[in-house]
């Protein structure tokens, strides 16, 4: 029989073999929908029972060049039966749907992998457009690997003629053959999907059953082709009992927003201002108007963030996201929020740059600019986020900080947690903090003469805060503005002693904030560890998998991660002198690890990586022995 044939034979049995863990990676044209495919594959997992993580990956460019190397986008996805914190070091399975795809894609293939695919598209132009000289399906280039030829394009118009569709219409639905196909070789439920189509195009019957039709033929074509002598099942996970959910970094810090606005019964306010990766909150949020919130699509960067602190001067929850380039727009805004003394959450969803540098590839590299990237001295606190989900616990950990210290925050997450998703136990709403904040409501101070007058900056014995007085309540009339001010009475002061004195009483009021956070998060071999590996934000993940590595092997290593930055947790110092070596993954040039080293005056080690990708686990368990090794 030929390779690129169905056969019309009845289903063959074929055996299952088990698997513990499955990286897949899913590869071809911007246009090829395959951000689509890896999230259905994954949701497919989530609801099967694994635990998964997913690194979706897509190029800058609206459209690039069809079939070029520039427009490759690609989804990988790693699901397991145990706990994971990565989307994996190397693919098992690559499934190409051009020569672009397979070209840019195979490297991250593990050696001896599995690679699937469209045997349609590997024609002369396409071979050409992607720099190949020889048919790579033919020439034994591709003999380390277990290759499979499949005619997706072919296949999936065929079924899907007799239904009306157009050829060059049904040729999209192809992503839907090869999920279908990855479907049936790795025993994921169908119906889910099926559900997912129906209701996704239920005003779009002709799609709908365009896309069922290549669904259910790619299912159909693992069953009969012949080609393969296995299909392969990997066992939901053990986990906590609850209900869970799949979540991206994005939407469960969205939820994270609405439930901190819900706890501290204040309206949340967004003013935004579309920049990727952040901009799916704006989309995310923009539909929250049951829980109360308000969203602005504003003209630029500047004026979304003087939308939101004005939000904060009027009674509530003022936010903005934004990346990096807003970042520095925001500037001059968030400096004027540190001298009104206002609640702000400033979001950050770190992106490669400088400039525009990679506005789809990710980053951590915002961490000096959100300590000091700012005019004058102008001290902020600075929470970072270091999963998908802990997004959502993340979010009200700044808006905690903001309402009751009233200052500006800086919320970092990245592209890689933004896009990345993972199970989710959705938590008890009981057991979440009471963010309840006191508004002014009347006179608090009294003049020499008796006179009861309102005092915009006296402050709170306990947290160091100034009263917030919504405009609008009688008797709590009150100046503000950035020019310096008299603490007390916040009137205007030129005065020298003034300003020293106001300049580091804002640098105490942060510092004072570290009497309210908790303990570093700190777990291996607390006691006797050889290293430290000291992380924070999206290295977590890779971090967590390289220790475990690492300890399996018999090697002493802790690991310790930070989620505030500013001001820093009160035991890291100790910690961080507590182990002969440490070491500081980051993916910046060595951003924390300077912190470190000027904070603690430890002989803290870099570990750098700014290639637009995260670290891998693999990557991270090498340079751990590395450092016991040196």
């Amino acid at each position: 029989m030929k390779e690129d044939s169905v056969t019309d034979t009845v289903p063959r049995s074929v055996g299952t073999r088990e698997l513990n863990r499955l990286v897949v990676r899913f590869a071809g044209d911007s246009g090829d929908g395959m951000q689509l495919t890896g999230d259905r594959f994954t949701s497919a997992s989530a609801l099967f029972g694994n635990d998964l993580a997913t690194l979706p990956e897509f190029p800058a460019e609206i459209r690039a060049p069809q079939g070029t190397l520039a427009g490759v986008s690609a989804f990988q996805v790693q699901v397991s039966d145990h706990d994971i914190t990565t989307p994996g070091d190397a693919p098992n399975v690559l499934v190409a749907m051009n020569p672009a795809a397979l070209r840019k894609e195979l490297v991250h293939l593990e050696m001896g992998g599995t690679v699937i695919v469209n045997q349609d598209a590997f024609v002369e132009r396409n071979l050409t457009k992607a720099g190949y000289d020889s048919d790579p399906l033919d020439d034994g280039s591709l003999d380390n690997y277990t290759l499979f030829k499949v005619p997706m394009t072919t296949i999936t118009k065929e079924v899907c003629k007799d239904l009306g569709v157009k050829p060059r219409d049904a040729e999209r639905s192809k992503n839907f053959f090869a999920l279908g196909l990855l479907s049936w070789l790795y025993n994921r439920p169908a119906q889910p999907t099926l559900d997912w189509i129906s209701a996704k195009f239920k005003r779009q019957q002709l799609i709908a059953d365009a896309n069922t039709a290549a669904f259910k033929a790619g299912m159909a074509f693992g069953e009969t082709a012949e080609l393969f002598d296995f299909t392969y099942e990997v066992k939901p996970a053990v986990l906590e009992p609850g209900t869970y959910t799949n979540v991206n970094g994005n939407t469960a810090l969205s939820w994270g927003l609405v439930a901190a606005s819900q706890q501290a019964k204040v309206p949340l306010f967004l003013g935004s201002y579309p920049i990727t990766p952040a901009s799916d909150i704006l989309h995310e949020l923009s539909q929250r108007k049951n829980f109360g919130v308000r969203t602005l699509q504003a003209e630029d960067e500047i004026a979304a963030v003087c939308a939101a602190l004005g939000a904060s001067f009027g009674g509530h929850l003022g936010i903005t996201t934004t990346s990096g380039p807003g970042i520095a727009l925001k500037g001059e805004t968030i400096g004027l929020a540190v001298s009104l003394e206002l609640p702000l959450l400033v979001i950050n969803i770190q992106r490669g740059g400088p400039s525009t540098g990679l506005p789809t590839k990710t980053e951590s590299a915002d961490l000096m600019q959100a300590m000091y990237g700012r005019h004058g001295e102008s001290p902020v606190p600075i929470v970072a986020a270091y999963s998908p989900s802990q997004c959502f616990f993340a979010a009200i950990e700044a808006a905690r900080i903001a309402l009751k210290y009233r200052t500006p925050v800086i919320l970092l997450s990245d592209g890689y947690l933004a896009n990345g998703s993972e199970p989710w136990l959705l938590p008890d709403v009981s057991t979440l903090p009471d963010l309840t904040v006191e508004f002014a409501t009347g006179p608090n101070h009294t003049e020499e003469d008796g006179t009861e007058v309102f005092w915009p900056y006296l402050r709170d014995p306990e947290t160091m805060a100034r009263p917030w007085a919504v405009p609008g309540t009688p008797g709590l009339t009150h100046r503000i503005g950035g020019i310096e001010k008299e603490d007390g009475t916040g009137n205007i002061n030129y005065e020298p002693d003034n300003h020293g004195y106001m300049v580091k009483l804002r640098e105490e009021r942060v510092a004072h904030i570290a009497n309210d956070i908790p303990p570093t998060m700190l777990d291996g071999d607390v006691e006797d560890a050889d290293l430290l590996v000291l992380g924070w934000g999206s290295t977590w993940g890779a971090i967590t998998s390289a220790v475990m590595r690492a300890r399996d092997e018999g090697r002493k290593v802790a690991h310790a991660h930070v989620t505030h930055l500013n001001p820093l947790p009160k035991d890291l110092g100790d910690i961080v002198r507590r182990y002969p070596k440490v070491l500081v993954p980051e993916m910046n040039l060595g951003q924390f690890c300077r912190i470190i080293r000027s904070e603690f005056l430890v002989d803290a080690q870099s570990v750098a990586k700014v290639e637009g990708v995260p670290f891998t686990a693999a990557e991270l368990h090498r340079h751990i022995n590395g450092a016991l090794d040196d």
